[in-house]
């Protein structure tokens, strides 16, 4: 496994994360096996939510009854919409949100914390001093955005650093080796693609951890079917996948995907994965797998190193010559 460092959080960060808004984990269920399994791989990183479902009370009863707290990294997150839709990026919401979180959580603190939507109506420096103040009271660690946009996120750091403030040290983008047909969740941008490799580039150079959700393009890459047939990949992904990713270039991207991964002897997962970890320096994958085995896979990306040629291979089909 390989770690990064996110100023504000006091232990290394794997980069593959455990994703939790999938079964068995957001049904509820005792997944305390499974997750020790997966921190016995490595993965000390476990990302959640308010809105998955049961998630968080399953991580709790793992945290309280196997006492990891202080060898995990959790991410929790906060002011999704409510189910009419209706946007609650605000301060009461953030910390009613906050607050059920860590009692789910049996924590009294959360590693990572992040807003899960944005709200452009909202100034971006009134959600700083919001995040500050919790951050100053020990209640979160490090903080950020899930499905904000980089200009949003620079808004919020421009803010923070005139006002001598903690800034954004975390995104969480839909980041993969696909682009990203359409908005399939609604708000935030998808910074994949060779279109977006300057908004990568801001969130190298200034520091800024990626969280990439949908880092395997909801199962494009999942290797449970080939490239060669898109009436098998329609049966195999759900209706988000299908409208998201599923397109002739993304087809073509899982081709190349398929070569490379026959070349080197791994899975078609691992190399996508890899895609996202090497082609971004403070990138972190996260995947929800309901089998220790295939995390002991995906971690084993981690370890893939990609030339920058494979990578605009993958991207472009352009071969080095």
């Amino acid at each position: 496994m390989k770690y990064i460092d996110i100023a504000h959080v006091n232990k290394r960060v794997s980069r593959i994360v455990c994703g939790t808004a999938a079964a068995p984990y957001n049904t509820g269920a005792d997944c305390n096996e499974l997750l020790s399994g997966m921190l016995a791989l490595g993965v000390n990183v476990f990302d959640t939510a308010r809105v998955y479902g049961g998630a968080e009370r399953a991580l709790g009863r793992w945290i309280s009854g196997c006492g990891v707290r202080a060898d995990i990294v959790l991410i929790t997150k906060c002011c999704h919409p409510d189910i009419f839709g209706r946007r609650r990026v605000n301060a009461r919401a953030m910390r009613a949100d906050l607050k059920r979180s860590l009692s789910l959580l049996n924590t009294g603190y959360v590693d990572i914390f992040l807003l899960h939507r944005d709200d452009p109506s909202v100034p971006a420096g009134e959600l700083v001093e919001e995040l500050n103040a919790l951050h100053a009271e020990g209640r979160i660690g490090a903080f950020g955005g899930s499905n904000w946009t980089y200009a949003r996120v620079a808004e919020a750091n421009e803010y923070a650093y005139a006002h001598g403030l903690v800034p954004f040290a975390v995104s969480s983008p839909d980041f993969s080796l696909a682009v990203r047909a359409r908005d399939i969740w609604g708000g935030g941008e998808s910074i994949s693609g060779t279109d977006m490799a300057r908004v990568r580039r801001g969130y190298a150079e200034n520091g800024i951890a990626v969280l990439a959700y949908s880092a395997l393009a909801r199962g494009l890459f999942s290797g449970k079917f080939s490239s060669g047939s898109e009436r098998a990949a329609r049966a195999a992904l759900d209706k988000y996948a299908v409208k998201g990713y599923l397109t002739q270039d993304n087809l073509a991207r899982l081709a190349r995907c398929e070569k490379l991964a026959r070349m080197k002897g791994v899975t078609v997962a691992q190399i996508a994965l890899a895609y996202v970890l090497c082609a971004q320096p403070l990138s972190m994958a996260a995947v929800s797998c309901s089998r220790i085995a295939r995390m002991e896979e995906n971690a084993l990306a981690a370890d893939i190193v990609l030339s920058a040629e494979e990578i605009r291979y993958l991207e472009e089909g352009v071969a080095a010559h």
